[in-house]
């Protein structure tokens, strides 16, 4: 019993019943030491789940790929003997490491050394020449390998026999020709023409997309266009096995499109004849910039989809078949036959589309599924996607650069996760859930349809965006209303129509393949219409593309919560691509083209030539909705006989002189003048003359206090294969003013088609 006077539990002026001095802070010590060992737990035991038996397969594409993406970063070519030594001897050193917990890090390096020596050896062996200056009134012969019905132009690939002009003294093994329309010689013939050739088009700007490694890769050394007539002759030596086999298949397309015509016309005629031969320049440019900025331009690349579609329907339909005759179904793995003709047909159409590396890719994607099926494995997996990344990135490495490759496997990444990870949550319900009631009215159906609409598109977004500028705001909306259609009239059509051809029954289907399409380019035109259809992105650096890479790889790829580390990547990339500043001018490669952004936030444009290639490339880089003629880009320029000015933001001026007396003036009014003419060294202007353009290409340049910070196209020491260090550069020779041709029949394109084409 307490005595009075004192309060219970109070002990010489102290509680009793608080804790002892000092011992809040040290339980809060203790219990934040005990919380951090929970998270360093749980932390580890997800690290250790995400590195169990079977995890380590999907892993090895993504660092392959990785090495990959490092020889593309390098400065000049990587000695060869070195890299594969390397990548051997770290192949080694995984190899003993494993049954060591190094194992998976040491199969990681592994696998990165090897795609970076493969990518070495791939372009080592295809090497060959490229055109470094342009070149007139070039004598050039040889056999056709291929040929593209365009819009305005036709363009052929021709592989040189002989090849002669003023002063030109590279080898070139193949060269890609304009014609004029309709002018375009069949493939596997023999032909002599006069050309105008140019060097394989750079980057317009850094950051861009590189077209003259695009081309290196398909062993073309340099583009041009015909000038006079192509004549026909008797080839001096044998094409080869590989040019008759082009020739029939190209003869094959030619048929399939004739037949097409017969029916179609227009851009259903063109888009038909896309979707089964791959031959897709034909559709007319409206109709094309509508497929795009729906989300439906997937449509027109031959892909997953249309190799899934193919091989489905032959699958199903060999199956249902063989299901008739009750003693082959009982007697007979008629499931996998039905694997094999689906295999043998999704091989056809590869061949039959041209083979292109987006198809290759789909081809072995679809592939592993089918010998997956004849093995008894499971086929949807992402150890199926991995082996089909392998083979992909083995075959034909330079697919890591190429938006198609990108964008496709990052899609496929997607749909794989909702099938394994997805799908089976969804719809684990009880039947008689709302899940099983919705999936037995076709709900199912259509939410797998959206979900799968949704996670392509989304996975797709940040590669659409670096490389085209845009996004697809309506992109789901686009693909409920029409993909159902192309996947269950236009596919199913076109391939019945390729089967009853030869019989002469094909017209129906051609017909019904029209209608399917029809509705197809009723809903794009449609969605294009559709206020804010066209989501501009302005351009970001590869730092950004990179950063949302690994972020949809690992919500892809991660089974743990580890996986929501994606998304706070993926957040951080969004940040980081809207926080980099923009461009305050823009300079053309051959420095004929200058883009300044004035006060009002956008370009202005001084120009000594027409291109309205680069200008359009540059405005969709910058998000800029104005076309390469639109008079408000002249706004605020001043030209005379000497140059143009145009001032910045912060009121300075560029200058881009066209005459030598000029420059003196230049130098005291411009903070930056670009010009073809060397500056006189008392110059206070940043000078960029055409020396330095010739070396490094396309540049853009910002403002800062006491001058510009360069990015160019090529900076100081690169020196690639495709891009090869060049000092300054002249022309070959001049063009030579001669006698028109004798021949009627005059090929050369006329240069506003080129333009066009272009």
């Amino acid at each position: 019993m307490a005595e009075r006077g004192r309060t219970p539990g109070r002990v010489q002026g102290i509680a009793g019943t608080w804790p002892p001095r000092g011992g809040v802070q040290a339980g809060g010590l203790v219990g934040g030491s005990e919380a951090w060992s929970r998270i360093s737990d749980k932390l580890r035991e997800w690290v250790r789940a995400e590195a169990g038996a079977g995890r380590l397969l999907p892993w090895v594409p993504i660092a392959f790929g990785t090495g990959i993406a490092l020889y593309f970063a390098a400065d000049h070519e990587p000695v060869l003997p070195v890299a594969a030594a390397t990548a051997a001897i770290l192949g080694v050193v995984a190899f003993l490491l494993r049954r060591a917990k190094l194992f998976p890090v040491a199969v990681m390096v592994a696998s990165v050394a090897a795609g970076f020596a493969t990518a070495t050896f791939r372009t080592a062996h295809i090497a060959h020449e490229v055109l470094a200056r342009p070149a007139y009134s070039v004598s050039v012969s040889g056999f056709v390998e291929a040929r593209d019905i365009r819009e305005r132009t036709d363009r052929f690939v021709l592989r040189v026999t002989q090849i002669e002009g003023p002063r030109l003294q590279t080898r070139l093994e193949r060269v890609r020709l304009s014609v004029r329309k309709g002018m375009a010689p069949d493939v596997g013939s023999f032909v002599e023409m006069k050309a105008r050739l140019q060097p394989p088009l750079a980057p317009l700007r850094p950051g861009s997309y590189d077209f003259s490694r695009d081309l290196f890769f398909q062993g073309i050394g340099a583009s041009g266009f015909v000038t006079g007539s192509i004549k026909a002759r008797e080839p001096p030596v044998e094409g080869g096995l590989s040019l008759r086999y082009a020739a029939w298949m190209q003869d094959l397309r030619d048929t399939i499109d004739a037949r097409i015509r017969t029916t179609l016309d227009g851009d259903k005629r063109a888009i038909a004849t896309a979707l089964l031969t791959g031959r897709r320049d034909a559709i007319t440019t409206p109709v094309n910039d509508a497929m795009f900025i729906s989300g439906l331009g997937h449509v027109l690349s031959i892909s997953g989809y249309h190799m899934a579609v193919v091989a489905g329907v032959v699958f199903f339909a060999i199956r249902a078949l063989l299901a008739l005759v009750p003693v082959l179904t009982v007697a007979f793995p008629i499931k996998k036959w039905a694997a094999a003709g689906a295999l043998a047909a999704a091989a056809f159409y590869l061949l039959l589309s041209g083979a292109e590396v987006a198809t290759q890719r789909s081809f072995y994607m679809t592939a592993v599924v089918l010998i997956a099926v004849m093995v008894d494995r499971r086929a949807v997996t992402f150890r199926t996607l991995a082996l089909a990344a392998i083979v992909v990135l083995m075959l034909a490495p330079e697919a890591v650069v190429h938006p198609s490759f990108q964008m496709s496997f990052a899609a496929t990444l997607g749909l794989v996760a909702l099938v394994q990870i997805g799908m089976p949550r969804l719809f684990a319900t009880p039947e008689n859930s709302a899940a099983a009631k919705v999936a037995l009215w076709g709900g199912r159906e259509l939410m797998t349809l959206t979900l799968a609409s949704l996670i392509a598109g989304f996975a797709t977004t940040p590669y659409a965006a670096f490389h085209f500028h845009r996004v697809t705001p309506y992109g789901v909306l686009a693909n409920l209303a029409a993909m159902p259609v192309v996947s269950a009239v236009v596919m199913p059509a076109g391939m019945l129509g390729l089967i009853a051809m030869p019989f002469g029954f094909d017209g129906f289907f051609w017909w019904l393949m029209g209608v399917g399409i029809d509705w197809m380019i009723a809903v794009t035109e449609w969605v294009a219409a559709l206020p804010g259809a066209i989501g501009r992105i302005t351009a970001f650096g590869i730092g950004p593309l990179i950063l949302s890479s690994l972020g949809i790889v690992l919500l892809g790829l991660l089974r743990t919560p580890l996986r929501w580390t994606g998304a706070a990547l993926l957040l951080a990339s969004v940040i980081w691509a809207l926080a980099l500043p923009q461009p305050d001018v823009l300079i053309s490669g051959d420095g004929r083209n200058v883009a300044v952004r004035g006060r009002d936030g956008r370009l202005h444009l001084m120009k000594t030539a027409k291109d309205a290639f680069l200008v359009k490339e540059w405005l969709a880089a910058d998000a800029d909705d104005r076309g390469p003629s639109d008079a408000s880009l002249a706004g605020g320029v001043s030209c005379d006989g000497e140059g143009c000015v145009a001032p910045m933001a912060d009121g300075r001026f560029v200058a881009l002189s066209l005459k030598p007396d000029g420059l003196a003036d230049d130098c005291t009014r411009a903070a930056l003048i670009v010009t073809a003419a060397p500056a006189p060294p008392t110059c206070e202007a940043t000078v960029i003359d055409l020396k330095r353009l010739h070396a490094q290409g396309a540049m853009m340049l910002r403002r800062k206090p006491n001058g510009f910070i360069v990015d160019a196209v090529k900076p100081r020491g690169t020196n690639r294969p495709w891009s090869p260090a060049s000092g300054e550069v002249e022309a070959v020779s001049n063009p030579v003013a001669g006698s028109p041709s004798a021949h009627p029949a005059d090929a050369t394109p006329a240069e506003a088609d080129l333009q066009a084409a272009d």
